[in-house]
């Protein structure tokens, strides 16, 4: 049978085809659906995915829109095409991020008496505001050195896990949440961290009463138990690659034992 040598090719030979056939089989998103979304058509997306095509930058910013990639992922996705980066990652301590860091300080301490922390993507600390002090409480210190990452110290046994009274219910919202991330967004390190972190935690059968890990944190605390629920802020619009990999992460107490036993940490720790 006669072979077209058109058709033949590797991988290697056309890495953005290859890229972009992936994430559209991660977003469960067909060659036509996709191409309606880029405002393209199905048999040019077809070319491009078979390396016949090149698309242009315009083109590939637009595909990476259309399937909702993080902005780091939109950079090595335009990096495989051959065009350089769009989206900068300044550091936080930066000057330019200065006013954002200011406006984040402003939030963490409005947000006291009740916690507040900022985190990235593999939820390591950022910043924290002093109401935070109580999830470090007990801690082994080699928990606590840089980056301190604040999945690993909810759930290490040497970490909050021994004072979490609901542990075998509250945990498994650290895993699910991590586990989405890493189902849409592959990340080999954001991978590891949950194969540890999975070490952790026991896995419970879920009985007839189970309704889900969105349960309330029931943390032990200098002999009081708190009740705390969590609120998850991200910037949706940032076009800087560390901006829009930050979280917001507040707790609200759940319960008006939760409340006074925050203002009363909080005024034991301005005295």
């Amino acid at each position: 049978m006669a072979c077209n040598m058109d058709d033949v090719s590797t991988v290697a030979d056309h890495p953005f085809g290859e890229a972009l056939r992936r994430w559209r089989s991660l977003r469960r998103v067909s060659q036509l659906e996709l191409a309606l979304l880029a405002g393209t058509t199905q048999r040019h997306l077809s070319f491009v995915e078979r390396g016949r095509s090149v698309p242009g930058r315009g083109m590939v910013v637009r595909l990476a829109e259309s399937l909702q990639l993080p902005l780091r992922e939109r950079n090595v996705l335009l990096l495989s095409a051959g065009y350089a980066p769009a989206y900068a990652e300044t550091a936080l301590d930066a000057n330019a991020l200065r006013a954002v860091r200011d406006a984040l300080d402003v939030v963490l301490k409005g947000h006291e008496p009740y916690p507040a922390m900022i985190v990235n993507r593999a939820g390591e600390l950022l910043a924290a505001n002093g109401a935070c002090d109580v999830f470090f409480e007990d801690v082994a210190p080699e928990l606590l050195e840089p980056p301190l990452n604040t999945r690993r110290v909810a759930l290490h046994p040497a970490g909050m896990a021994p004072r979490v009274l609901n542990f075998e219910q509250w945990a498994p919202h650290v895993t699910e949440s991590l586990r989405r991330e890493c189902a849409s967004n592959p990340d080999p390190a954001l991978e590891a961290l949950l194969a540890e972190l999975e070490g952790y935690v026991p896995r419970a059968p879920s009985g007839p009463d189970h309704v889900g890990f969105a349960v309330p944190l029931q943390l032990r605390t200098g002999g009081r138990a708190l009740r705390l629920i969590t609120t998850l802020t991200s910037f949706a619009t940032a076009t800087d690659v560390s901006l829009a990999e930050l979280r917001l992460e507040a707790f609200l107490p759940a319960d008006e034992e939760s409340t006074g036993a925050l203002n009363a940490l909080a005024r034991s720790r301005s005295r």
